[in-house]
């Protein structure tokens, strides 16, 4: 259904039209500042002011990535208001482990879900733009852990953006540890409200049901 912000007595209601999915696409700053002003939660906020110290590898914005390509520039960690707070409870839970998380991705523009369903049209590794994504959204992100003194992460199934089954939740391995990092990182994340993505260690999404939110289709530039 279209999006209606609100309507004043007597005034012709806000809306954002479908697109050619059925999608509530937002794409301009004015619209999305109306759907702030319609409720809080909507305000999309950088995760360095919640998570601290802020540690990051965005390889969307390099070459070395899946697509080959660059995706993102000038990219910032942005997530809804709550998904922020959430993600603050994480971090403090994690820190006696003497652990941060280390961030590969949260907010992604609805045009770069478009790009990357044409290399992987597969909705095991990548969402399909006829649906729209959590990271559309601001509501999922792509984690892993990291050591708070070096900044390093530990050991995981594989590298970000696998797309193997070895990179799914139910794979068993021999190495004990690492299957330790992947259990912790999903036990913390699921107590703090976020759901796993069975296919991906890395993937995380806010609360069960993605239709509360908007999809935004803005550029990380209007958010500085």
């Amino acid at each position: 259904m279209a999006l209606i912000f609100y309507r004043a007595e007597g005034q012709t209601p806000n809306i954002i039209p479908q697109n050619k999915d059925g999608l509530t696409v937002v794409t301009t700053w004015v619209a999305y500042e109306k759907t702030v002003q319609a409720d809080s939660n909507n305000r999309m906020v950088p995760v360095q002011q919640y998570v601290t110290p802020l540690l990051s590898d965005i390889q969307y914005a390099t070459n070395k990535n899946f697509t080959k390509t660059v995706l993102y520039t000038q990219p910032l960690l942005l997530v809804r208001l709550p998904v922020a707070r959430a993600l603050r409870k994480v971090q403090q839970q994690l820190a006696p482990y003497g652990l941060s998380i280390l961030f590969y991705d949260a907010y992604r523009p609805y045009a770069v879900t478009k790009k990357m369903w044409e290399i992987v049209p597969d909705e095991r590794y990548a969402a399909n733009p006829a649906k729209g994504s959590g990271h559309n959204r601001g509501i999922a992100v792509d984690i892993t852990l990291a050591d708070l003194k070096t900044g390093k992460p530990v050991a995981m199934p594989t590298p970000f953006d696998n797309f193997t089954e070895k990179a799914h939740h139910n794979y068993q391995q021999s190495d004990s540890a690492v299957l330790a990092n992947r259990l912790l990182l999903k036990n913390t994340m699921e107590q703090n409200g976020f759901t796993a993505l069975s296919t991906e260690w890395w993937h995380y999404q806010y609360k069960k049901s993605s239709t509360a939110f908007a999809i935004l289709d803005l550029p990380f530039y209007l958010f500085k």
